[in-house]
């Protein structure tokens, strides 16, 4: 990505744009993420759910019968978003939306890394196989569930940055 660009309408455009291994590290370390789709009738759905930033991009995963997944079908256009501001208030923290298009991973190798980034950073609450397309989720025994998961990436068109004295900041690659 590039460097920020301070939006000076929204923060001292004089302040220095925060980094963007700073953002990342945001975005590599957040337990929770929104993912807001559009449903074919144009109405927004937003919901959490966990996920990874690997390669300089978010994936997540979602069921066959799954809203999100039905919204994705009809428009792949999606924002992701996540940050430490909540209730502490605007100086404490940021907060990070990532806008993108979601692309279904199918490479089994592309599906094993990201399978391997989800136990490392979750451990046994999502301990992913690769069956496939698709993520199966394995048990605390060993054994996999019923149905799978598929598995999509969100690189970044735009990346906007919200909190402190800078404000708003805009990233593009």
């Amino acid at each position: 990505m590039t460097t920020g660009q301070i939006d000076p309408r929204y923060g001292d455009a004089s302040a220095t744009p925060p980094a963007w291994a700073d953002i990342e590290r945001l975005l590599t370390d957040a337990q929770l993420y929104w993912i807001i789709t559009v449903r074919t009738d144009g109405r927004p759905h937003a919901v959490p759910l966990v996920g990874v930033w690997h390669d300089g991009a978010f994936a997540f995963c979602t069921g066959a019968d799954e809203q999100k997944q039905r919204n994705l079908d009809a428009n792949p256009h999606v924002a992701v978003t996540t940050g430490s501001t909540g209730a502490q208030g605007w100086f404490s923290g940021t907060d990070v939306v990532v806008e993108g298009t979601a692309v279904r991973v199918t490479d089994p190798e592309a599906l094993t890394a990201l399978a391997a980034a989800w136990y490392a950073k979750y451990g046994e609450d999502w301990h992913f196989e690769v069956r496939g397309q698709e993520f199966v989720e394995v048990s605390s025994s060993g054994a996999a569930t019923q149905g799978g998961a598929r598995v999509y990436r969100v690189a970044p068109a735009k990346v906007l940055a919200f909190g402190g004295p800078h404000g708003q900041t805009r990233y593009r690659p």
